[in-house]
């Protein structure tokens, strides 16, 4: 494949945030792991009441706004507001291994991008993130390099760290495979309408109130067995 022009679709977004893409996304929970030994998360209600949290007061929606950042950055040819967006999402990270979760998949991300789905307009913005890349910041330039639009490639990254967290959920065992997929289900509205309230805000409405995630998340560095990384 060329390093020109490359006719990206909402079938490369599918691509890019399967679980198949060479991220490691299934080594992490993002502290659910510690919300399931402490009963937090026990049954496919307190998942759904978990979950929705995590969407719409933490991480996510943190996620959601520093994605938009990026994509405007390289839409703009902002190099600089680039790097600095990924200061920031990277200074976010509430513990040591919320940080190695974006950071690791971010620099997965891009380096997989540049190698499958090459562009010049990549190549030209991956200077801006030579070391630890959060992983927002990844998708997000990447999706610009590309021509994908803002809203479509936030929505899609919500929907899925939706599934991602309910595919730990499963394999922790306090749901089933038809109970995710009903969770999965539930939070897609969300999912939506924090795409697009995203496009309006910046890195100045970052905020989180999540905290009993970020002491399950702290806690989890010493829990006795874990399936996953955070």
């Amino acid at each position: 494949m060329g390093g020109g022009a490359h006719q990206a679709t909402t079938a490369t977004l599918l691509a890019w945030l399967s679980p198949a893409f060479p991220v490691g996304g299934y080594a992490y929970s993002h502290g659910l792991e510690q919300a399931v030994e402490d009963g937090d998360v026990r049954d496919e209600a307190s998942l759904l009441v978990w979950l929705n949290d995590v969407l719409a007061l933490g991480f996510a929606r943190n996620d959601t706004i520093l994605l938009h950042a990026a994509h405007r950055a390289v839409m703009a040819g902002d190099l600089a507001a680039l790097a600095a967006a990924n200061e920031v999402a990277l200074a976010f990270a509430a513990t040591k291994e919320l940080h190695l979760e974006t950071s690791q998949q971010g620099r997965s991300f891009l380096d997989a991008a540049l190698a499958a789905w090459p562009t010049d307009r990549l190549s030209a913005v991956a200077p801006a993130l030579p070391g630890e890349v959060a992983y927002p910041i990844a998708v997000g330039a990447a999706a610009a390099a590309h021509g994908l639009p803002e809203r479509e490639t936030a929505a899609a990254f919500l929907v899925a760290i939706s599934q991602a967290l309910v595919s730990a959920a499963v394999r922790l065992a306090p749901v089933g495979q038809t109970a995710g997929a009903r969770v999965v289900a539930a939070l897609s509205p969300l999912a939506q309408s924090i795409a697009v309230e995203a496009e309006a805000l910046t890195l100045d409405d970052l905020s989180s109130s999540t905290f009993r995630l970020d002491l399950s998340s702290a806690r989890h560095e010493t829990q006795y067995t874990r399936l996953f990384r955070s």
